[in-house]
């Protein structure tokens, strides 16, 4: 597909200590597109990079101290997010809806043409209505944040996600079972990508668009090419 090199971004990341966020800022350090990358963290990344900036902030229920410093960018890559495995409904929509919500509903006021690329995870439920408690908080989420009055939202469903070689914060689940990637990937392309596919196709998606809001697997592959 046709891109647009001459879109320049300037990115929010969140979720930089975890295994996707620190791949997608990878990418994005990396990608001649990318002027500017802002993260935020609750405690240092330790990384030092000429485009990077980091902001350290304790409460991520209330941003409204750093929300000066937030103006100016035209992306957020939203890669927080935590397990439901142990929590009861209300703790995980608070860790899942409610801060991501928070974060949006500052940067849709920031007056900028803004893109929003929140990963959410494959088998999201959109209907809000399912068995599962996850699938329901993450559906629900998804959907508020296509109401926002943002430039475009997108939501990323990937499935098995391959770490990128090198990075600190690949889950050992991921790093053990790594040999499944290729057969996997053979015989049920939309359930796996690789992270550097992913990072890179958010920032096409914020570069050129696409045609569809709910981006998996499949089209992770497509808009991760290089």
């Amino acid at each position: 597909m046709a891109k647009n090199t001459e879109h320049k971004i300037r990115a929010i990341i969140t979720g930089t200590t975890g295994m996707v966020g620190e791949g997608v800022l990878h990418e994005c350090l990396q990608h001649p597109q990318v002027e500017e990358v802002l993260i935020i963290n609750r405690k240092p990344l330790g990384l030092i990079h000429p485009k990077l900036k980091e902001i350290i902030h304790a409460d991520f229920y209330d941003l409204s101290p750093i929300a000066h410093e937030l103006v100016g960018y035209n992306a957020c890559y939203f890669c927080l997010g935590v397990t439901s495995v142990g929590k009861k409904e209300p703790e995980y929509f608070k860790l899942t809806y409610t801060l991501t919500m928070h974060l949006a509903e500052i940067l849709s006021k920031t007056g900028y043409d803004m893109t929003f690329c929140y990963v959410s995870g494959g088998g999201t439920d959109s209907t809000e209505k399912g068995s599962s408690m996850w699938a329901r908080v993450k559906g629900k989420t998804e959907n508020d944040l296509m109401k926002l009055p943002f430039k475009q939202v997108f939501a990323f469903r990937p499935g098995f996600i391959k770490p990128t070689p090198g990075l600190k914060n690949a889950h050992a689940f991921y790093k053990y079972i790594n040999w499944l990637y290729p057969i996997g990937r053979a015989i049920f392309p939309n359930g796996f990508c690789t992270l550097k596919e992913l990072g890179l196709a958010m920032i096409n998606v914020t570069a050129d668009g696409y045609d569809k809001q709910i981006i998996d697997s499949k089209d992770i592959h497509l808009l991760g090419a290089e």
